[in-house]
């Protein structure tokens, strides 16, 4: 804790540019000179991201250091029974699969008057947590739903890769059963846990849609559809042909892979000539649907 907190001390008064030698910095630098956001600076960094990153709260953080890059992951159909005494336990359908899991790197540069950083009544930690928080969360749920997998993770609408389509529309105007179609899609023991995500404009369309009798299909006293909570996301396509604007499943199974926190390099000398002191901030990591069904969409017809 002793190490953790004099570690927390160096790393921010090296933000700050002051000019002392930190021997807990010294061994701590990796090859571009970046330091690793200390345990005090992630304990809060970590919820401002999740405000930021939709899946990092519906979804499955899991962290690893592991260099050969492959994680497993295990699936299973068994249950519980009920045996009599000194009968042998049955045995369940475990499969554990293997995924590679690539290293991606997402970076950002920010960048602050030098006035402000040598500024002691500055809160310079809570100005770069809140602006990488914006950053980084932003961009990986953008990848998450949208990533090509180039130099990026592989996203839940991918072609391929991604998650599966539950039901295609006969139309670009969504119908009510269409709607019922793509939840009865999801496996049920999928549903339990399902939640929808869209974008604003394809909630505002479905809070609107009504089935022959005038019955709405959004419940607009506790914001569900069919009883699953909504969420909202602005890098969900719109209801356009050929699109998949809604996505319905349990992202329990949507693994994001942190492979490197949060590291910052301080810039003292490139924008010196700007009176500004820069940060280049990055962190690695990857994403996988372990089990594609988990979650269906609604591909618009084309």
């Amino acid at each position: 804790m002793a190490n953790q907190s004099m570690y927390n001390k160096a790393f921010w008064n090296t933000m700050r540019i002051q000019h002392e030698v930190y021997p807990e910095m010294s061994n701590m630098a990796d090859s571009t000179g970046s330091y690793p956001a200390p345990y005090e600076f992630l304990s809060s960094y970590t919820p401002a991201l999740e405000k930021e990153n939709l899946f990092r709260r519906i979804g499955t953080v899991i962290k690893t250091t592991s260099p050969e890059g492959k994680i497993h992951a295990a699936t299973s159909t068994g249950k519980a029974e009920w045996v009599g005494e000194a009968v042998a336990i049955p045995e369940s359908s475990d499969t554990i699969s293997q995924f590679t899991v690539d290293s991606h790197k997402l970076a950002s540069l920010a960048k602050l008057k030098h006035t402000f950083v040598t500024d002691n009544k500055f809160d310079i930690e809570k100005y770069l947590k809140n602006e990488f928080a914006r950053r980084f969360g932003r961009e990986e749920e953008n990848a998450l739903i949208n990533g090509d997998g180039n130099d990026a993770p592989v996203g839940i609408l991918h072609p391929t890769a991604g998650a599966e389509v539950g039901i295609t529309t006969a139309t670009d105007a969504i119908t009510y059963d269409e709607i019922i179609k793509l939840y009865f899609s999801l496996d049920k023991h999928y549903r339990k846990n399902a939640v929808w995500v869209v974008n604003d404009e394809t909630a505002l369309y479905l809070r609107t849609l009504k089935d022959a009798s005038g019955n709405y299909i959004w419940n607009h006293t506790d914001n569900t559809i069919l009883g699953k909570p909504v969420e909202y996301s602005p890098y969900m396509p719109e209801i356009e042909s050929g699109k998949k604007p809604i996505a319905f499943g349990d992202f329990s199974y949507l693994w994001l892979i942190e492979r490197q926190p949060l590291s910052i390099k301080v810039l003292k000398e490139k924008y010196i000539l700007e009176g500004q002191i820069g940060y280049a901030a990055y962190e690695r990591l990857d994403a996988k649907l372990i089990v594609p069904e988990a979650v269906k969409l609604l591909q618009v017809a084309e």
